[in-house]
């Protein structure tokens, strides 16, 4: 079994930071990192490796993929004012693993139909 499982690592068919680089590519667009990282966790993948599939991530990505996620999530239940769009398209944002500051904005932005969120 060692041997077979050696073998699947030099050919390369095994590569546990590969999975994870692109498990985070393909999910990010409707996950935050931290359901990301609690799903490759799960998965046995190394905490490190996770964090480098991670940092590929940026900030802005994040921000972008929670704009694009509320904005279909706000088509489908059409809030009545920012706090329902708050308090439903939220509170799926957070589930689906984005920061509480990230859903704020991605609300805020979705809120004033903009692609970024309100300055403060």
């Amino acid at each position: 079994m060692a041997e077979a499982v050696r073998r699947l690592g030099e050919m390369r068919l095994q590569d546990d930071a590969a999975f994870a680089e692109g498990h985070v590519r393909r999910r990010s667009n409707a996950h935050g990192p931290l359901a990301l990282a609690a799903e490759l966790a799960a998965r046995g993948v190394d905490r490190h490796l996770v964090d480098e599939a991670l940092a590929g991530f940026s900030p802005e990505a994040q921000l972008a993929a929670a704009i694009d996620l509320a904005r279909r999530l706000a088509a489908r239940d059409r809030p009545a004012g920012y706090q329902e769009l708050l308090n439903t398209v939220g509170s799926k944002l957070v589930r689906r693993g984005f920061a509480p500051h990230l859903v704020r904005s991605a609300c805020q932005a979705v809120w004033h139909r903009t692609d970024q969120p309100a300055k403060a």
